[in-house]
């Protein structure tokens, strides 16, 4: 930056005069900036704006219009302390049987005891009385995995939980735990071994029988409860699985305990379900669209631009958000594309559609505005749903969507999946690529991007405008101080020749 002094000669203030005089440039040069800012501003907001519109199109309007969005089923159980179902949307409506023949168990076995004093740190040569032998294979059904004297009880359990089981040594009870990982007859699980070290490692953890002691008295052996399977019959068909879990048909049955006889599974279409997603959908519609109704209804605030650096540092901070609330309140007002997306949502709503030869339109189903006197400026668009316990302004009213639900499932489908498909349509219309915008985007973003470009270069071509008429000034002024400096110097030289 140029240090200049200037004004000595002259003692005038150039610096303040030069400044005064390019005010005026900086004043232009500052309604640009605030121009940029403002379009800055309204590319964020239909930013925001623009991604609720598409969130709700694709939840909504792209998803409502398919017949499968509302299959949703609901099952029941006679007694569910016997077993548990679960119903997809392609599961029976009506009434079937169900038997709970055998739930599912997991195989277990408890070891007897091992020697007294054993830990886990204790060895298999020491149990057997044998620290010489050589590597010998132990197979867990299939698995197989080398003992040897040196290896230490904690590390024979930890090949056994790699062999897909689940062990633990219990040293305060001496006794080895093992269970499968899977229930059912899949998780069974036995312990063999081909030599005679093998065998008597597995006798001396407890794992199998000690075949000299079998039938003694007083001598407890392992104890194994096997791996069984679960069975069902559903509709008198048997059917079994390793878990208590079965999949048929598009029923989820989990069996819990044996039944006595048949209990009942009864399916139907879930009403419940179907009402709420309907009540989702305007719930959310009237939301948006009371937010595009306020933003396009907006006050005007003349007077209210951008603020700049120097203009907020004359204000508090407090000021300074009103001021701003002022500004964001009003950029999208008057919108032309914000109109015509309105207009679009409102036109979409208010379609009426032949269905088995009866018109229905949302106020069949008791969907309704408020009254035009009634409702608040920026919610006249909003619908409210007759009956719905969570809307006080029509929670009053005899709720015909679950009548209308209840008698005609069908009917009520229908009539939503062409609402919805008459909306996608035009919303996908609305957002084809354009020269002024993008793909599946509800406003001018190529346009308004071009012009923030614009407002870029204009405010620095002004700013290197401004610096240029600044210096241009200076160097005036200081053509001036230079030309008095030398009639000073002139002046004084003549004095001097007279004595002065």
């Amino acid at each position: 930056m140029a240090i200049r002094i200037a004004g000595m000669a002259s003692g005038m203030d150039t610096d303040a005069m030069v400044q005064d005089l390019v005010k005026a440039y900086r004043t232009k040069g500052s309604n640009y900036t605030k121009q940029q800012k403002r379009a800055e501003l309204k590319q964020d907001a239909w930013k925001s704006l623009n991604k609720k519109i598409k969130s709700f199109a694709t939840k909504y309007a792209a998803n409502m219009q398919y017949s499968s969005y509302y299959s949703s089923k609901k099952t029941t159980v006679s007694d569910s302390s016997k077993a548990s179902v679960i119903s997809s949307d392609g599961a029976v409506t009506g009434s079937q049987t169900l038997e709970v023949l055998e739930t599912a168990k997991t195989a277990y076995l408890t070891g007897a005891k091992v020697k007294e004093g054993t830990t886990g740190d204790t060895t298999i040569g020491s149990l057997i009385g044998d620290d010489s032998f050589e590597a010998k294979k132990i197979s867990v059904n299939g698995q197989s995995f080398d003992i040897t004297p040196d290896m230490k009880v904690n590390e024979f359990v930890s090949r056994l939980n790699t062999a897909g089981l689940n062990a633990n040594f219990d040293e305060k009870n001496g006794r080895l735990f093992v269970s499968a990982k899977k229930s059912g007859t899949e998780g069974e699980f036995e312990f063999e071994s081909s030599s005679t070290e093998g065998n008597k490692a597995l006798v001396a953890l407890g794992l199998v029988a000690d075949p000299d002691k079998v039938g003694t008295n007083g001598y407890e052996g392992p104890v194994k409860v096997p791996g069984e399977d679960a069975k069902i019959k559903l509709n008198d068909a048997v059917f079994t699985s390793s878990s208590n879990t079965f999949d048929i048909n598009g029923l989820t049955i989990t069996a819990k305990e044996k039944t006595d006889g048949k209990i009942t599974i009864n399916t139907d279409t879930d009403y419940d379900a179907v009402y709420d997603k309907v009540k989702s959908f305007i719930k959310d519609y009237s939301e948006l669209i009371n937010e595009m109704t306020k933003l396009y209804n907006a006050p005007a605030n003349k007077g209210y631009d951008p603020l700049t650096d120097d203009e907020k540092e004359a204000l508090s901070d407090s000021e300074i958000k009103k001021w701003e609330d002022k500004v964001n309140e009003s950029l999208l007002r008057r919108d032309g594309n914000l109109s015509t997306l309105s207009s679009i949502l409102r036109t979409s709503m208010s379609q009426t559609f032949d269905i088995g030869g009866k018109t229905y339109g949302l106020s069949t189903f008791g969907i309704n505005t408020l009254s035009y006197f009634s409702a608040p400026e920026d919610e006249r668009n909003a619908f409210h749903i007759d009956g719905d316990p969570d809307d006080p302004e029509s929670s009053g009213n005899a709720d015909k969507l679950k009548s209308a639900i209840a008698a005609d499932p069908e009917a009520v489908t229908q009539f939503f999946t062409k609402l919805a498909k008459n909306m996608y349509e035009k919303l996908q219309d609305f957002s084809k690529s354009s020269s002024t915008r993008s793909y599946g985007s509800f406003y001018d973003d190529k346009q308004m991007k071009e012009d923030i470009t614009k407002y870029e270069s204009k405010v620095t071509e002004w700013d290197d405008y401004v610096k240029s008429v600044e210096d241009r000034y200076y160097k005036q002024f200081a053509k001036m101080e230079a030309a008095m400096t030398t009639l000073n110097s002139q002046q004084n030289y003549i004095s001097s020749m007279f004595g002065m």
